[in-house]
Parts: C-alpha cells; structure tokens; sequence
C-alpha cells in the first residue's frame, strides 16, 4: 500500500501544474467537487472502526467495507456492536429503494470527512456504494498512522451507462474470474457488466428448450442458470446491471453446430475454432428461426432482471442469403432492397419478441435502420461518427470505439477518448495567407485492405496547424505538428486504431516513412495533391440531441484473452475508461491521471484483490522455470506487446489466428505499456531542454545500467525456456540500446554533438530494433531517437 505521505508528494509536485479540476488525492474516477478545508487536517483510524446506516439496508456491504479495511490495515478489526453510540463512519441514505440497479438508479452520494468521523449521505443505496469505494480510496497508511484525510466531496456521474465488455464466448472464463473483475468494476464505479454469451466459437448457456446448444457447441464450458443468477446477484449486491448478449443474426457458428436447420445455407457444420467474420448466418425467412430467439429471449429474461438484452447484430456475412434462392425470392415479395434492409426486417421481428418479453434492444452499429422504434440502444464500434449520427436522429446511444482494452495501448489514448463528437473548430478553414500542403498515402496491413487516405498540413499566421482524412471517415483535426528538418514532418492524431503518429519524408512530390500505430510502424506510401481533399465534416449532434448519448462501455474481446492474464488486460487501464465515463469532460490531464492510475494499480491490488501483478509474477514463472523473475521484470521494463491489431493479424498471417493457438508468449504476460520507457520519456525531452538537469540524466543512466546487468541472466533464461527462445535477439538488442543510451544521455549532458554519418548509423540501429519480434517492441526505441535527434549538429 502506498503511503499516503509518498503519494501526496508525487501528485503534489505542484496543483497548479495540473489542468483543473483534477487535484491532489488518490481518487478514480476523480469526483464533481471536491474541496479541502484550510487548515487541513486528517482523521486518524484505529483498528475499532464502527459503522452505521440508516434509511435503506445495505445487505452484506457493510462487513465488506469493514474486511477491505483490514485488507488495507493490515488490520484485525475489532468488533462492533449492532448500533454503535459514536460510529466512525455513518451513512445515511434518503429513499430506500428495490436492490436491484436500474438504467436510471441514483448514484448521487456527497462525503464528508472532518475531526468528528466520516459522513455519508445518498438519495439511494447506489449513491452510498460509490461512496464507500472513494472512502476506501482515501484511506492511506502514511509515516505516522492511518488516516483519512478532511475533505468534502459532491459527486455524481456524467453518464449513466459505464459498462465493461466480458467475451466468455471465445474463450470461457470461470465464475471466479468473472465475480474479480465485477469487484474491479464497482472499485472503478462502472455500473453496467455486458455480458458476451455467445459467438461462432462457442455457446455458452445451457438452453432447456435447445439442449444441444451447449451439448454440441460449448466443450463442456458453459454457465447454468443458476451460476448466471449467481453473476447477477454478485454484482446487483455492488450495483452493477448484468446485460447478456446472443449474437443474431451472424456470428451463428455455434448455433449452425447444434441446429443447422436454423441456417440459411444447408449444414453438415463443425465447431469454429478461428477467429473472424464467418459465413453462417440465421435464416430470417423461417418461422422456427423466431420460435428459436422467443426461447432464447425467454430463457434470458428469466434469469436477468436488467430491461435491456444485447441481440449483437455485427459483421453479418450476407453471402449466404445472396445465394438462397427462396431467401431472395422473399425479399423481392416484400420489397426488401438489400440484405440491410432484410437484417432490419429481422431485427424488427425480434423487437416485437423483446418487447413481449418487456426488454429493449441493444445491437451494434448494424442494427440501426429508421424501421425500429427510438426505444432500441446503439452500441458503436464504428465510432463517434456513427454514434453522432445516430444521436442526432434521435436514438440513443454508447461508445465502444476507443475503450477496446483487448488491444494493447496506452492508457492516454483510452482517456483521450471523449464521448461526444468533437468538431474541428474551423482547423481546415483555408485563408488567403496560409501556406498548404496535401499528401494522398497508402498505408498496407498485415491484414484487410490498406488504410488510405490524405492529410493537409496548414501554415498559418498562429503557426502550423492540420487534418487528416482517412477514407470513409469524417475529417481529424492533428496534432503536436513538429518539423525535424526541411523534408520530415511528424504529427499524431487518435485514430479507430490508436494513437497514430505519422513520421515521414516528403521529397519531389513523394512520401515516404511510416505511421507509428500505438508503437508499431506501419511503412506509408504516397504523393503529393495539388488541391486540398474534400473531407467529410465530423457528425456532431447538436445540444438536445447529445442527451442521446448515454455512455459507453470498455470491450474485452477474448482471442487473445485468457482466464490466466485476464486481470493484466484489464487492469488499472479500465480506471482510466472509468474515468472517461464518470468524471467531467474537462477532467483530461494526462500526467495527473498516471499519477492517480499508479495509485489505483496499488490500492485494487490490496484492497479488491485484483490480480494483475499476480496474474504476471505467475506467468513469468512459467516461463522463467523457478520464481526468481528478477530478469524477466528488468526486461520487462524496455519492452511492450505490439499494439493496436498487430498481434492478431501476425498470427492470422502465420496461419495461427485460431482458438487453440497458445497464449503463452512473453507478450502475454506484458503490461499494455511500459510505465518505464514512459517516465524516460520525460526524462529525455526534460535532459534535451536543460542539458544541466543532472537528476534527469542519472535516471536515465541507472535505467541503462541496470539493463545491461540484466542481459546475462535473461539470456540464460532464453537458452532454458522454449517459449522464451525468440526472445532471445530482444535481450540482445536490448543490451546494445543500453550501450547507446548511456553514450547519447553523456553526449546531450555535455551538449556534444555527432557527425552525420554516426547518427545515421545509429538511427539504422534503432529503426532495426523498432521492428516487432516475437509480438513485442522494444519501446525503449523512441526517448532514445529523441537523445539522438538532439545530438545533430545544429
């Protein structure tokens, strides 16, 4: 546990220095108001804490409280009597109302710590859990005692939709791991648990009017009805929603497996072990294929009181209905156009089976069509342009493009992602004074078609400015524009990908270079326009319709998820989305966000009992063959999983994207991003500004050394482990970056400078050791070019 001391002393490295209103206590998601009394003071706890409620019964809440408190004591409390005279910590709650959360249940809650104890005080029982969990993130152990410090705090949520994604379909995950992760969501203040039941590689509840679902299509994994009703029960108690999810009409694999007479092609099928988007699809023409969701919608209903239910409705392949002779001969007798508008005939029959069921549909971007009534729920992972088109047409709406914690990718990135279509506040408004540029570049994949499209670089009176189109994509504004020299330019813009950092050369009317996706280089192509591109205006609803936008929820897709490193994937990241989906729009300092989030990473360690450092001691020691990882951790430090689909697309390329292919690669046990080379950054760009600021260089020094202390014993540890073997070259490369950094952190202290012919020779170095091998990147790469770009003769 972080004491509260040491932890003051890093977020107070000055409040003015921070973007308000985020300040200076360990709280995520950071609440609307918070004030601190002058004096400050603290109050001090023992190990007698009592507490009391009143208004409402908080079931088994209370003894949870009190055992976190020990957790995070360390203490053995003492007990406490039934209605203690002088507790320490009262709650008072104004309107008992049914356990049960519900789309619009009261999270308002405002909490009050001075000398006399702590007071909360909550429209509803919802209200006082948020409570407890900011209560509990008060709460440190600091040089003298543990304490709590006087604060005020009013608080309420943005938005009242914050879910997080679980995909038990790809790979299961056992009731354990799914009862940790709703403890997680409740520490983080999300209220809806998505719940991703099925897809084409397994079904995994049991059906007592379809039996054969998971008899033939599960492995033998799969909940009961009352391991669900376990699920909702666990997580009502810490006022989270349960939603489920059945994939339909597509993703039906599973379902072909167990009654291909639902199909719209004819059977024999087997189970699906790969990943994408796959053939079979529901044959919407019959009458059994709606007898079938009745039951389905039926079954669900009775085990989930939430009045929403996910029907998914992505990535339909129409292939099959194009090739169904009667499928398109009813769709010529109903005027159905296309195989949209028969998805949307689909769609609207399930709603009626919903609505007789009493529950509203949710679905993703595919399912909106003008045919279904504004009661339905749009769930977008086309991103803010669908979704503000979609508010702005009156339906509702919640973001998931941006929140997806399956792909590796900074933290920022993820806080960055604002709810609300953002314009371009007249960034690409030409005047007659400005200087412009445009470039057409092609930018290939691993996988799928290549990402193409123009940007537009502005010079203007206030410097330069710029945008970006991406094909089929509303207009971007870019950012952190940076010419390096005469012909390479850089800047970053957040993309459906990532965060996207162009770094190219513009040469005789040709581009060439790459754009850095999260850290992984993509090589561009591409020539210069002689006019500036037509764009597509960014869709942003206008103020009344924005009240359609009800959230959004972090995704967790399972193909490269498993049980064992589930908690690594999502944790302390999903703080951050928390964040996003609960605190005010201008709550958006990144600095002050890694500094709590660092903070949240020890306090769920300790006190909900998340288990991503865990997660990551035990598959270090699988792969290290002893539990002295040492190495592993050192190495770990200048190393990060491939970012954005990088890794799915390598595997789908070496023919291995499929749900047997072995999670079990160092890659696998990595953080998203590596605090390290984040904190060298810093240290960089602050040595490059004041080549005196000797505290910067010598942490940069001591990284570096460290590094190439550690290269035997990681090597050694290579040499033993199959599954390190190709990490081998890494460590290697990782000891020569060391090497060069100890020699361009003295050159930039000294303010020396290289040739030109050294530093391209060192820059061929670092541009070998970017490439991603073995699924990771040597992150290190990067502060290590800004040393180097330092050292030009200028």
């Amino acid at each position: 546990m972080l004491r509260y001391s040491l932890l003051t002393a890093g977020l107070m490295l000055g409040a003015s220095a921070f973007a308000a209103p985020a300040g200076d206590l360990p709280l995520m998601p950071w609440p609307a108001k918070v004030e601190r009394p002058t004096p400050q003071g603290a109050l001090v706890l023992s190990n007698n804490v009592s507490i009391s409620v009143s208004g409402d019964d908080l079931g088994d809440a209370v003894n949870r409280l009190r055992q976190r408190i020990a957790l995070q004591t360390g203490w053995t409390l003492q007990p406490q009597a039934e209605k203690p005279d002088k507790p320490t910590i009262r709650i008072a709650i104004a309107k008992k109302v049914k356990p049960q959360p519900l789309p619009d249940s009261d999270e308002t809650y405002k909490l009050t710590v001075d000398a006399n104890g702590v007071n909360i005080s909550a429209n509803t029982r919802f209200g006082a859990l948020r409570a407890m969990e900011t209560l509990l993130q008060l709460m440190q152990n600091g040089a003298e005692n543990t304490s709590i410090p006087w604060v005020t705090i009013e608080d309420s949520p943005r938005f009242p939709w914050r879910g997080l994604l679980l995909d038990s379909a790809r790979h299961f995950i056992p009731l354990p791991d799914i009862k940790r992760q709703i403890d997680g969501m409740a520490a983080a203040k999300l209220n809806v648990l998505h719940w991703h039941l099925t897809d084409d590689q397994g079904w995994r509840f049991s059906s007592k009017r379809y039996p054969k679902l998971t008899q033939l299509a599960s492995d033998g994994l799969f909940y009961t009805p009352e391991q669900m009703r376990e699920v909702v029960r666990y997580a009502a108690e810490r006022g989270i929603r349960v939603v489920p999810e059945i994939d339909m009409p597509g993703h039906a694999s599973a379902i072909a497996v167990a009654y291909p007479e639902l199909i719209s092609a004819p059977g024999p099928y087997a189970m699906e072990r790969h990943w994408g988007v796959l053939k079979p699809v529901l044959e919407p023409t019959k009458d059994a294929t709606y007898t079938f969701a009745d039951a389905m919608v039926s079954e669900l209903a009775a085990i989930f009181p939430d009045p929403y239910l996910h029907i998914g409705g992505d990535e339909v392949d129409d292939s099959q209905w194009k090739a169904n002779p009667a499928i398109q001969r009813f769709m010529r007798d109903n005027s159905l156009a296309d195989s949209h508008a028969l998805q949307a005939y689909f769609n609207r029959r399930l709603e009626t089976i919903l609505e007789k069921h009493r529950r509203q549909m949710v679905g993703w971007d595919e399912i909106y069509h003008p045919d279904l009534p504004k009661s339905i729920l749009i769930q977008s992972w086309q991103g803010q342009d669908a979704l503000g088109q979609v508010a702005q047409n009156g339906y509702k709406g919640i973001l998931s493009t941006g929140f997806y914690l399956d792909q590796p990718q900074s933290t920022a990135y993820h806080y960055r992602n604002e709810i609300v279509p953002q314009g371009l506040n007249g960034v690409d408004v030409i005047a007659d004074t400005d200087s412009v540029q445009s470039w057409a570049f092609s930018m290939p994949r691993l996988k799928g078609k290549p990402v193409e499209g123009s940007f537009t670089l502005v010079k203007g009176d206030a410097g330069w400015r710029g945008f970006i189109d991406f094909a089929g994509k509303s207009r971007r504004a870019v950012q952190n524009i940076e010419w390096r020299d005469d012909s390479q330019v850089t800047f970053t813009v957040d993309t459906w990908m990532g965060e996207t950092r162009p770094v190219v050369t513009v040469d005789n009317d040709k581009l060439a270079g790459y754009f850095l996706v999260g850290n992984t280089r993509y090589p561009i192509s591409g020539t210069r326009l002689d006019a500036v591109p037509k764009g597509i205006p960014p869709v942003v609803p206008d103020v009344a319709n924005q009240a359609n936008l009800l959230g959004g929820e972090a995704a967790l897709w399972a193909e490269n998820v498993v049980a064992p490193v589930l908690d690594i994937r999502l944790w302390p990241r999903t703080f951050a989305v928390a964040e996003r989906l609960w605190s005010a729009q201008d709550v958006n300092d990144v600095d002050n966000m890694y500094t709590r989030l660092q903070a949240m990473d020890s306090w769920s360690t300790v006190s909900v009992g998340l288990q991503q450092h865990t997660q990551q001691q035990v598959q270090f020691t699988r792969l290290a063959g002893n539990a002295d990882t040492l190495a592993l951790q050192i190495l770990a430090q200048a190393v990060e999983p491939a970012q954005y689909y990088t890794r799915q697309h390598l595997k789908f390329q070496a023919g291995n994207y499929h749900q047997f292919e072995p999670l079990n690669r160092f890659a696998d046990a990595l953080n998203a991003e590596s605090a390290t080379v984040r904190q060298m950054h810093k240290w960089a760009d602050r040595l490059v500004s004041d080549a005196e600021d000797t505290e910067s260089a010598d942490a940069l020094r001591h990284v570096f050394n460290r590094w190439q202390s550690n290269t035997s014993d990681a090597l050694a540890l290579s040499e033993n482990s199959y599954q390190l073997k190709a990490m081998k070259p890494v460590i290697q490369e990782v000891d020569k970056l060391a090497s060069i950094g100890l020699r361009l952190t003295d050159l930039v202290a000294r303010q020396g400078t290289l040739d030109d012919k050294e530093i391209a020779s060192i820059q061929s170095e670092l541009d070998n050791a970017a490439k991603v091998q073995d699924e990771v990147v040597i992150a290190v790469v990067y502060p290590l070019e800004t040393l180097l770009r330092a050292t030009r003769n200028q």
